[in-house]
């Protein structure tokens, strides 16, 4: 198993690293901060640092077929840099920071937005560019108010921090849960809440700010119908400050 030091802190753009695996999979490694495709939030790019300087570049972060493994995906053509790694050999793994941070902005946003449409989510995804998030029900919605509420719980600055709570704990809350398509992993005896303090809480293993200050300029750019019970509403950065992001 890799451990996953994003999980606790989504603030860490590098650590040392070994690898524990290589092949035509991908590259594993004993520890890493390098997110994983998973819940909605598309995985990390960056490089893995050789012990000679060279930087073999990573493309996408996914999961392995077993529970705790995470592939790092090179980029094309790095064959030749490919060769130097075996079992053991030492590294530094690096995100893309500025591309990891987008991705908090936006996930937070995505909570704040549960917060204030509170129906089933029916979808989820988040880029660095845009999230979307698929609600269940068949209201409409009002962009207007929604971008004046969401601006209004960002300059509120509430504190946002992961927990965890039991599985029993779950149980005897079921309404934590707010997609119909991706449940909380069991069998740990534990699952990872993201609480924002007095707004929202439910399960997540995504990374996300430590304010809702921080998620900063980002507002509903439209509101779809995308079918009889399903309302998509797409969030993006502000065109003014989308490039200090």
């Amino acid at each position: 198993m890799t451990e996953e030091l994003f999980r606790e802190d989504a603030t860490l753009a590098t650590c040392k690293a070994r690898v524990t695996r290589v092949d035509e999979r991908g590259v594993q490694l004993d520890r890493t901060v390098f997110y994983p495709l998973g819940g909605g939030q598309a995985g990390d790019r960056g490089s893995l640092i050789l012990p000679d300087g060279s930087e073999l570049e990573i493309f996408d972060t996914r999961k392995g077929a077993f529970p705790g493994e995470i592939l790092h995906l090179p980029a094309a053509g790095q064959q030749a840099l490919l060769t130097l790694l075996s079992v053991g050999t030492p590294l530094t793994a690096q995100i893309d920071m500025p591309r990891r941070r987008r991705h908090m902005r936006f996930h937070t946003a995505t909570h704040l937005l549960c917060a204030l449409v509170p129906h089933p989510v029916d979808g989820c995804s988040i880029t660095a560019d845009y999230a979307r998030l698929d609600f269940h029900m068949t209201a409409p919605l009002d962009k207007q108010a929604l971008n004046a509420s969401l601006a209004q719980l960002v300059d509120e600055a509430h504190a946002v921090r992961p927990r965890w709570i039991t599985e029993a704990e779950l149980d005897a809350n079921p309404g934590l849960v707010r997609s119909m398509s991706v449940q909380p992993p069991r069998g740990l005896g534990q699952v990872r809440v993201l609480e924002i303090e007095g707004v929202d809480l439910q399960p997540c293993g995504g990374t996300h700010v430590a304010n809702t200050a921080e998620v900063g300029a980002v507002v509903v750019t439209r509101i779809e119908k995308k079918s009889a019970m399903t309302r998509r509403v797409v969030l993006g950065f502000a065109p003014l400050l989308a490039s200090a992001s």
